[in-house]
């Protein structure tokens, strides 16, 4: 199992292209903005974003009472979801992922060996400017 490194060093930002991966509610109607601002983040610190993922929670019947939580405590994502990015990371040869929610290092490291690539939290690119 190849090992990623936790947390994001500015420099495995620069000249890297990465993709930007959220869950949001249904509810939540500033999804796409706040994919622009993990995106201005990234190539603040020289990243390249090729694409966008997103997976709306309480979009189906049934799934409002839930909008809050995650699909799963390993990905974050459903299990479809998380194999449609994963093949999307591993087909444009992405070198980081950056989610838009917090994950904890389970998550992390679940979703990098999952990904192909190193994965991390836009809060972690957000306290490097700090």
């Amino acid at each position: 199992m190849r090992q990623y490194p936790i947390g994001p060093p500015a420099s495995m930002l620069a000249g890297v292209d990465v993709a930007l991966v959220g869950l949001f509610s249904a509810r939540d109607r500033e999804f796409g903005a706040k994919l622009d601002v993990l995106a201005a983040a990234v190539e603040a610190y020289g990243g390249q974003v090729v694409s966008r993922h997103v997976q709306r929670r309480g979009v189906s019947h049934g799934g409002a009472a839930k909008m809050a939580l995650p699909f799963s405590r390993r990905t974050l994502l459903s299990p479809g979801k998380a194999r449609e990015v994963a093949q999307a990371c591993r087909t444009t040869e992405v070198a980081v992922a950056v989610f838009a929610n917090p994950l904890t290092e389970h998550q992390q490291a679940v979703l990098s060996e999952m990904f192909g690539c190193l994965v991390f939290s836009g809060e972690d690119i957000f306290r490097l400017g700090r």
